[in-house]
């Protein structure tokens, strides 16, 4: 079971570090975002798949959730949606390593309004989490480059 962390008021809340579940199947990388992310954020949660991801996202209310596309026990795609669709987290954002034209449309066509590429999140992540938690759309530089090709 996931434990959560100590609640507040929504003004409490606000002026707290933002709070985020990440998902991916790797442990190296979980780690690599863990240490990426955690001084601008309050990582609460690292799960291994999909459903562990809509688990936490129920049980923790996150500001936000960065979840990998293919993993075991549920694709990124799916679960964030299913996140968006339940109310329980408004900012999902997908990390890949797939800059795949056809993905970032299925992404975006599920409400998910970020799209990281691995290969960028060192230098992109933390702006993305920004953005989309403030209500914008986020799409790795080279992934915007492809989608302003297509019009």
């Amino acid at each position: 079971m996931i434990s959560p962390m100590a609640g507040g008021d929504a003004n409490e809340r606000s002026r707290e570090r933002r709070r985020l579940v990440l998902a991916d199947d790797h442990p190296d990388i979980l780690d690599e975002l863990r240490r990426l992310l955690t001084p601008e954020f309050e990582v609460i949660a690292a799960v291994k798949d999909g459903e562990a991801l809509v688990r936490a996202a129920a049980e923790l209310s996150p500001d936000a959730v960065i979840s990998d596309i293919y993993m075991t026990g549920g694709d990124g795609i799916e679960s964030g949606a299913l996140i968006l669709r339940q109310g329980l987290c408004s900012a999902v954002i997908v990390l890949t390593m797939y800059d795949n034209p056809h993905l970032v449309r299925r992404t975006l066509a599920q409400g998910i309004r970020g799209y990281v590429l691995k290969e960028d999140a060192s230098e992109e992540l933390i702006a993305a989490v920004h953005t989309v938690i403030g209500g914008g759309e986020y799409l790795s530089c080279g992934v915007r480059d492809q989608r302003e090709g297509e019009t």
